[in-house]
């Protein structure tokens, strides 16, 4: 935790006391490996659209990539060398995919690290608030296709929440909102997210989705840290 910052809206509570004590297991029951895997970040940029109505920055990957290809995710991806620490990661990846002004985001927390076996990540949530939220866009369209703030209010909307079937028989939960279908390690996290919150809302898993086929492949090494988490 980074501490509280003046201004900061008051929805961010009970969600960043309970952060504060977040463990792995609180976000997929695969626990990180002593040593190996490749160190990495995604941002977990909270602001608001309306005073009052929180939502979430998204990305939607290009659909010619080899991996994840259509896949929403958070912005992110692994470490270089020169990065200081997870929040410089992740704020540097978002500033080169959807070019997101570092200064206009606050750091609040940095989540436990959460390991992607498919790909060897290590994959270190950074959540933040979008102070003074502006216009961002695709900046490597080879990569980045679209760019979306989802507001939590369709997140938690029970009409729009799923469960999906990768090939490999994972189940996992997803979210259909705004034309996207977002899944595996960023849906996870959302998920985990809003039950601290207090924001989600009672709804009926039954609904299970097939994923297409031929579904996103798993990650290579250097690829993005998206995939399931359990």
């Amino acid at each position: 935790m980074t501490g509280r910052p003046g201004g900061l809206p008051g929805w961010f509570e009970p969600l960043l006391t309970r952060v504060a004590t977040s463990r792995t297991e609180d976000f997929t029951p695969l626990r990180p490996p002593v040593a190996g895997g490749r160190p990495s970040a995604v941002l977990v940029l909270l602001g608001e659209s309306a005073p009052g109505a929180p939502d979430l920055l998204v990305l939607q990957r290009a659909a010619t990539m080899r991996n994840h290809a259509g896949q929403p995710a958070f912005p992110g991806g692994a470490a270089d060398p020169a990065d200081r620490d997870p929040a410089h990661t992740a704020l540097r990846e978002a500033s080169e995919e959807v070019g997101l002004d570092p200064d206009s985001a606050t750091v609040l927390a940095l989540l436990p690290p959460l390991y992607i076996p498919v790909s060897s990540f290590l994959v270190t949530p950074v959540l933040a608030w979008w102070h003074a939220p502006h216009p961002v866009h695709p900046r490597q369209l080879d990569e980045v296709a679209h760019v979306a703030r989802l507001p939590v209010a369709e997140l938690v909307d029970p009409a729009n929440r799923i469960r999906v079937r990768h090939p490999s028989g994972w189940v996992g939960p997803a979210f259909q909102v705004r034309g996207m279908l977002v899944w595996g390690f960023t849906a996870g996290v959302i998920s985990a997210l809003l039950d601290m919150a207090g924001w989600s809302r009672p709804w009926q898993p039954g609904r299970l989705v097939e994923l297409p086929s031929p579904a996103p492949a798993p990650a290579t090494p250097d690829g993005a840290p998206d995939e399931v988490i359990s």
